[in-house]
């Protein structure tokens, strides 16, 4: 004990003494004692570079040549975060920083000994690069370690961008102006990235950014940082650009008109044609260079990405994420009490936890708005938003008109979320929320809560601490008492060696939340996990190992007794090339106090119901996902194991093929084969995704999705063009058809065809 206690202090002396001495050791010291310098700079996040300003401008075409690279602050004291953290990278990396009055520059060179190997498969501008080579950038430009952009490309110029929730998590679905562009040499590749002012909210009087690079060799799957610790790279693990002053937004303006020109069809005996021709507006203004106002008038969701088809075999219902541009920018300030975003630990989550259980509770959800309780588009006549940062301050503010829903009478309505969070102490916030309204009732409706979320990032060897408690209740007409939900937990989400998280919530049965998300009343959870990953000695076979468990708890709020619980046991490996196998022995228990209707044929003729009973069950689940860089890669899982009284086998099988770079064919298919002494059923869902890229700014999408259950098929056609950020053009074909009779002659039930184009001018 009294060995460890001393390893302990020089352990903590060590770091204090290489933080000090970073600022004035160069790069030539010796490789020993840099080697160290970089693993104690890392931990302790002191990497500084100051920025120079430029007068001139580069042409953003990937090629690193005109001289006012040669004067940016150079970046090349990189360390690996995987498979060795803190280890030399197999390659070397060169990244260039300058800004200008109007714009952050990047510029990367990417070395490559042998750039035939370079993965860059992806094409269309926004799809994930998780299967290519790339470069990565991380701006926290309000330098509170707590918000940041992500602006990611691969050797193709493809843009990926996010922003920063929660400090780890990203939410890829922001979109941001920025101009970027890649090119594949005899060197290996290159980068150019310009960021204008106007896209990012920042604090003038700040001239501190946080900011941090990453690498990806996909290959041997090798991540390459500037600053990391435990083995991630966000806000809260980043260096520092000092020196950005007299920056520039102009007037902060940005009007985007829309046209969109549409022609909907509804077959069968009450069908109908509509066609429209219909403009749309948004405008966004900053009123400070931190705090931005966003206007929509008639606005039109045509060309948003459609939900995955999904059949419900659970009690209770299913969530589906946010897909719409004007709701997602600036999410992360609407966030509330970390809910619904769950503990992600690398490769790790709670699986125990269903989706939806993880998202109940939520108090604002803006898929309420403009959607019916059916889940039919309702027009939104105008949206107005005022969101951002005023000094400590987190703020936004939003409001909605919806028009009147005749098919479910419910009148206009005009709907209203306040969100006002507070930074404290280094890494956490406590803040308050109100919502007013109700989309899908005639009735009034309103939340208030408050809740404080506790990050400590800086603890011994890189490790995290992360704790969050909130509070909230509802006022809605003819429910009184009863209407408050609340919760807790505490987590150490390290991505390496061990890690675990508890959390509990409590939603009580008349907590009705009217533009948040409830599936469950009445109800208290409780989840626990546990686990280690261990990272093995590089040159082996097998790159990482987990073990741990994942449990879950769903009780009566009011008795106490058990809803449904899940304990399971889990262990992966992963490889050096990615490719995963894993296993999971899961017992689970389900208790139902009235008849659950398992299965309704689609003509009505059969249904097989499960009577209130205890019933107890033990499923085994085997995978393997191999690496998704190669030509043809698949995702292959079996469960087995009882289901209530009886038994059910389910097999899925995803395969993904792609012939040479932009262009992709995936399948996918599920089965679900159930026995039950009421009587068996088979569910079976497919899907066929084609995308072509014709150029990195021309994509055509195609999506096919099928059930047996609804007897229903859907395809959803995009062909998209985007000529420069900011400009895109789509033209979008949605077309239904079922087969009640289940002959195979499937008949049209729905066929929308739409164009939109919308034009950013920039002020």
């Amino acid at each position: 004990m009294l060995n460890s206690l001393l390893g302990c202090v020089r352990h903590r002396l060590a770091t204090a003494l290489l933080s000090g001495l970073i600022i004035g050791v160069s790069t030539a010291a010796s490789p020993r004692l840099y080697a160290a310098i970089t693993a104690a700079d890392s931990i302790t996040g002191v990497k500084v570079i100051d920025l120079r300003k430029a007068t001139s401008e580069p042409t953003i075409d990937g090629v690193l040549d005109e001289e006012v690279w040669q004067h940016a602050v150079l970046v090349t004291d990189f360390h690996q975060m995987s498979p060795v953290e803190y280890g030399s990278p197999s390659q070397r990396t060169e990244v260039r920083v300058f800004y200008t009055d109007n714009a952050l520059y990047v510029g990367a060179r990417m070395y490559e000994s042998d750039p035939a190997l370079i993965r860059a498969n992806v094409m269309r501008q926004g799809q994930t690069l998780q299967n290519d080579d790339a470069f990565n950038l991380m701006v926290d430009s309000n330098f509170d370690r707590r918000s940041g952009y992500l602006f990611e490309l691969n050797a193709n110029g493809v843009r990926v961008d996010g922003i920063y929730q929660n400090v780890t998590q990203v939410d890829r679905s922001w979109n941001g102006i920025w101009q970027a562009k890649s090119q594949i040499d005899a060197q290996g590749w290159t980068t150019e990235i310009r960021i204008p002012f106007q896209t990012m909210s920042f604090n003038p009087n700040n001239s501190d950014w946080g900011i941090n690079f990453r690498r990806t060799i996909r290959r041997t799957n090798e991540e390459i940082a500037w600053v990391s610790s435990n083995r991630l790279i966000n806000p809260g693990a980043a260096g520092t650009a000092s020196g950005l002053t007299g920056l520039h937004q102009g007037l902060g303006l940005d009007v985007v008109p829309y046209l969109v020109a549409r022609q909907s069809k509804v077959f069968g005996p009450q069908g109908y044609n509509d066609n429209k021709l219909d403009p749309q507006l948004d405008v966004y203004y900053k009123i400070t260079p931190q705090l931005n106002a966003a206007l929509t008038v008639n606005t039109d969701f045509s060309a948003t990405e459609v939900d995955d088809r999904v059949v419900n075999l659970s009690r209770f219902n299913l969530f589906f994420p946010e897909r719409r541009d004007f709701f997602i920018r600036d999410t992360d300030i609407f966030q509330f009490g970390r809910i619904g975003n769950g503990v992600v630990f690398g490769l790790e989550t709670n699986d125990a936890i269903p989706t939806a259980a993880l998202q109940n509770g939520r108090p604002f959800f803006s898929r309420n708005m403009g959607l019916s309780a059916s889940g039919q588009p309702v027009d939104i006549k105008t949206g107005a938003k005022v969101s951002g940062r005023v000094g400590a301050w987190n703020l936004g503010a939003l409001m909605v008109r919806q028009d009147e829903d005749v098919s479910s009478k419910v009148d206009a309505q005009t709907m209203l979320v306040g969100r006002a969070s507070l930074n404290v102490l280094q890494e956490s916030q406590i803040g308050v929320i109100a919502t007013q309204g109700d989309a899908h009732s005639n009735n009034d409706n309103s939340l208030v809560g408050a809740d404080f979320r506790y990050r400590n990032s800086h603890l011994p060897g890189g490790s995290v601490m992360e704790s969050e408690v909130w509070y909230q209740q509802t006022d809605s007409a003819l429910l009184t008492g009863d209407n408050a939900a609340y919760g807790f937990g505490i987590s150490a989400p390290n991505s390496n060696g061990w890690r675990g998280a508890y959390s509990y919530k409590r939603i009580q049965n008349n907590f009705n939340p009217a533009l948040g998300f409830v599936n469950q009343r009445d109800i208290e959870d409780h989840a626990l996990d546990f686990g280690y990953r261990q990272y093995l000695m590089p040159g082996g076979t097998v790159r990482s190992v987990y073990g741990g468990f994942d449990s879950y708890r769903n009780l009566n709020g009011t008795t106490g007794d058990v809803i449904s619980e899940t304990f399971q046991v889990r262990a992966n490996a992963n490889n050096n090339s990615n490719d995963v196998v894993a296993a999971t022995l899961a017992s689970k228990r389900e208790v139902l106090s009235r008849n659950f209707v398992i299965y309704r044929q689609s003509d009505g003729t059969r249904n097989i119901t499960i009577a209130p009973g205890d019933y107890r069950f033990t499923q085994t689940t085997l995978s393997l996902t191999t690496a998704g860089q190669r030509e043809w890669a698949t995702k292959v899982a079996l469960t087995q194991g009882d289901y209530y009284n009886g038994e059910n086998l389910q097999t899925s099988v995803n395969l993904t093929w792609l012939p040479r770079p932009g262009y992709s064919l995936q399948g996918g298919y599920s089965e679900n084969h159930i026995q039950l002494p009421q009587g068996d059923f088979l569910v079976r869902q497919w899907s066929f995704t084609s995308l072509i890229n014709f150029t990195p700014d021309i994509t055509w999408t195609n999506r096919v999705q099928y059930d047996n259950i609804s007897e229903s098929m859907s395809l959803n056609s995009r062909l998209y063009w985007i000529p420069e950020p900011g400009r895109e053009a789509y033209l979008v074909l949605n077309w239904g058809l079922v087969d009640l009779d289940k002959d195979n002659d499937f008949a049209s039930t729905n066929r929308d065809l739409t164009l939109k184009y919308n034009y950013t001018f920039r002020f």
